[in-house]
């Protein structure tokens, strides 16, 4: 392992820096080692994740009360409704910030005042495992590593990245319709620093070894406060070099890798999470090579393919990019998500809709209150990004409640089905819908999901059985507690796409010989009736007898010999688990 980390150091700073920085390394290795408290359970040689698992995605804010803290309201809405639920909470930056909803932090070691404190970051962390944010790309301008920079002290003179306004910057692979450089006053002149996201996030400059000591001092902190999971912020932006794109240069795989292996020595239980909202082959590059970067990674294929499915009620490039997805091995997986704090991102989807159906999303989006954010491209600027609530997007408010509420958890049901483990936003969970007030108030598009909401009103919509937010959170609660209950839905378990219509989309999950679940799911407004040969190479027994998970009806289902008949109503999902 110290070889491993040697070489990783080697590659990225050279032979000559090596020793002191791994000198640095082991102290603060050990420094950390000594104090980092371990769960109950560790996996051997596998991800700590299984069918058990779920992630709920919200902000530290995202649930108020007028008489406690944000994150004490947040608890108090968890213990209650979702610990039976899932298994962790991804808590949105948290740290102090200057914009950028807490992804522009000015101190990486401290919480949000007007959030609560540690220790109520702690207590969060009592029935749930926590997932944190390292924002590791880029700080705030705001920050008091930038202020020192400006002043010039000799160690954050080379925390960031000064660049020649003249040099030329056009290979750089730009995620935003903005300038790359902004001029800053420093005490020895202007300065032009690189921002790759807005003026007020200035990028971090990770040739320079004490940022990186920096933030893996950081990571230990957030471990020693209870962080189980770490999502790597726009990670592939990491390593700037001219002349390159400066996108997924081997040198931020090398610090994935060198970060790995630094938590595998320290806490080994710790799985490390990487947030790259690119093409898919690009995306997956960060499993890295038999399994020494990532232990999960962001599926962005997901959202636009299945918006673009439901919209069209065809699968046909959802299963496209479904059958070149290969099932992870026990060690790492997919994260899967529909909706986020941002948006729809698009690039994902790049490689399987064409023009005409990319432009008929966006339009789609637009008409159902969204928004749309864009990138420079040497052709000019394109669209990145689809702001909208995912509800809105997908199903049409002039259905009634029962109805959209189902067309809804139908495409729901897909990051909770397919191989991986699934990250449910706060706003999809509890049924919520565009806020474009935020939009106006704060104005930017991704305020349009990222709504606060009060604890008591929630809890009022909750126990009326038929508001939207309660069809929603309700069937959400049937799915999660129908995944926890098959291990057929573990994460290493068999993904097999079966032959079915556009309509619909069927797949076999199995784990082992243990256990076996065939999911369905009808993407279109009318009823279907589907033909599935049960094949006896992957199913011995098909005349064995079958049980829905979600909702126990076997209504319209018969078995006809090797072939199991089924009619699906709009947007109906069976799990049919094999007894």
């Amino acid at each position: 392992m110290k070889k491993h980390i040697e070489e990783l150091v080697r590659f990225i700073y050279g032979k000559e820096q090596s020793s002191s920085i791994m000198e640095s390394l082991e102290h603060l290795t050990r420094k950390w080692t000594s104090s980092l408290i371990s769960p109950e359970k560790i996996y051997e040689d596998s991800l700590p994740l299984d069918q058990q698992d779920s992630v709920v995605i919200c902000y530290g804010d995202n649930i108020q009360s007028s008489n406690i803290s944000h994150f004490a309201s947040l608890k108090k809405f968890a213990d209650k409704y979702l610990q039976d639920l899932v298994s962790s909470i991804h808590i949105l930056p948290f740290s102090p910030y200057s914009s950028d909803d807490g992804f522009s932090v000015i101190d990486y070691r401290k919480v949000n005042p007007q959030w609560g404190d540690w220790s109520e970051m702690k207590a969060l962390g009592e029935h749930f495992r926590l997932m944190f944010d390292l924002v590791l790309n880029h700080c705030s301008v705001k920050s008091e590593w930038f202020k020192k920079f400006k002043e010039m002290d000799p160690v954050f003179k080379d925390y960031f990245i000064v660049q020649n306004p003249d040099t030329d910057l056009s290979e750089v692979f730009r995620p935003r319709a903005l300038p790359l450089l902004h001029p800053f006053d420093t005490n020895e002149g202007v300065k032009h620093i690189w921002t790759t996201f807005s003026a007020d996030q200035v990028d971090l400059n990770f040739s320079n070894p004490r940022v990186m000591l920096e933030f893996l001092d950081i990571l230990f902190f957030y471990i020693s406060q209870g962080a189980q999971i770490i999502r790597l912020d726009a990670i592939g932006f990491l390593w700037k070099e001219i002349g390159t794109s400066c996108m997924h240069h081997p040198k931020t795989h090398a610090m994935v890798q060198l970060y790995r292996a630094l938590l595998e020595r320290a806490a080994p239980w710790v799985v490390l999470l990487t947030e790259t909202n690119v093409a898919h082959k690009d995306n997956i590059s960060y499993f890295g090579e038999g399994d020494n970067e990532a232990q999960l990674v962001y599926n962005f294929a997901l959202p636009p393919l299945t918006l673009d499915a439901f919209l069209r009620g065809d699968s046909s490039h959802l299963k496209e990019w479904l059958s070149s997805m290969d099932v992870p091995a026990a060690q790492y997986s997919y994260f899967n998500f529909m909706a986020s704090h941002d948006g729809i991102g698009i690039l994902a989807a790049k490689d399987y809709l064409n023009q005409e159906e990319m432009d008929n999303m966006v339009n789609s989006v637009l008409q159902r209150g969204g928004r749309i954010s864009y990138k420079n491209t040497p052709s000019g600027k394109i669209p990145y990004e689809m702001n909208i609530n995912y509800c809105d997007a997908l199903a049409e408010q002039e259905l009634q409640d029962p109805l959209r509420a189902q067309k809804f958890l139908a495409s729901q049901s897909l990051m909770i089905a397919l191989s991986g483990i699934p990250g449910i936003y706060i706003h999809s969970l509890l049924g919520s819908g565009n806020w474009q007030e935020g939009v106006e108030l704060l104005g930017q598009n991704r305020s349009i999901n990222r709504k606060k909401i009060i604890l008591k009103t929630l809890e009022a919509e909750l126990k009326d059985p038929s508001s939207f937010r309660s069809l929603v959170f309700e069937g959400f609660k049937r799915m999660l507690k129908a995944r926890k209950s098959a291990k057929a839905f573990h994460p290493a378990s068999e993904q097999i796409l079966l032959e079915s219509s556009n309509q619909s989309l069927v797949l076999l999950r199995r784990y082992k010989d243990e256990s076996t679940v065939l999911v369905m799911v009808n993407l279109g407004d009318h009823s279907i009736t589907e033909n599935i040969a049960l094949d006896p190479l992957w199913i011995e027994k098909p005349q064995e007898q079958w049980k829905e998970l979600i909702n126990g009806n076997l209504q319209g289902i018969s078995l006809q010999g090797n072939i199991l008949k089924s009619k699906i109503e709009a947007w109906q999902v069976l799990w049919l688990k094999l007894v």
